[in-house]
């Protein structure tokens, strides 16, 4: 009876410790999932992760048989191995570079979504380069070019349950709107980064009067 007991008990402990094992190995993977795919754009960092997660499978699967008895953790080991085996090369993304070579910009940031006439709306990411602010649509088709010397003014403001960053130049106005609970922070640093690259307005000297004889 005592020894049937224990047996149960250990059972009940060894599922118990399997289920917060992979409870916890499930919300790590959640955890680097973004870190991850950041990764996989660069062909040195993604080889490197995999050959270290190799290793550290093979580890997981050698050292519980020479030092101690634990069927978890090589069973945890030959999982790792078999990830780092199977996992698809990089997926570098050279389309974004590509566009940022060739349009010279200095920084990327979040547009937010613009509206071009009639069009329906769009997701769109504002290149900053020296001479020009580029509007490019997911599929980076430029929809909008804005020269950098005749923007007045770039200005976050919030509207109902959004943030519009409102840029002026010439006679033109073109807004961007921000939502969800990033809406402001996105907008700030889309007027901020809009603002370092402004050329400020030349202060106007007053002229000297002649003087009179």
């Amino acid at each position: 009876m005592s020894t049937t007991s224990t047996s149960v008990v250990s059972q009940e402990t060894a599922a118990a410790r399997l289920r917060n094992f992979g409870l916890g190995a499930l919300f790590a993977l959640v955890l680097l999932l973004p870190k991850l795919l950041q990764i996989r754009r660069d062909r040195r960092s993604w080889l490197a992760f995999r050959v270290l997660l190799a290793i550290a499978g093979a580890s997981l699967v050698v050292l519980p048989i020479s030092l101690w008895n634990s069927w978890h953790a090589a069973l945890a080991g030959l999982a790792m191995f078999l990830t780092a085996i199977l996992l698809p090369g990089a997926k570098p993304d050279t389309t974004l570079a590509d566009a940022v070579a060739r349009l010279g910009a200095l920084v990327v940031v979040n547009g937010g979504s613009y509206q071009l006439e009639d069009a329906p709306p769009a997701l769109v990411q504002l290149f900053v380069c020296p001479e020009r602010i580029c509007v490019l649509d997911s599929q980076l088709h430029t929809m909008l070019v804005i020269p950098t010397a005749e923007i007045s003014s770039a200005l976050a403001a919030e509207s109902s349950s959004e943030w519009i960053v409102r840029i002026r130049w010439a006679e033109h106005t073109a807004d961007f709107h921000y939502r969800g609970i990033f809406a402001e922070h996105l907008a700030r640093v889309a007027e901020s980064t809009l603002r370092s690259v402004i050329h400020p307005p030349l202060p106007v000297l007053p002229q000297k009067r002649a003087a009179t004889a």
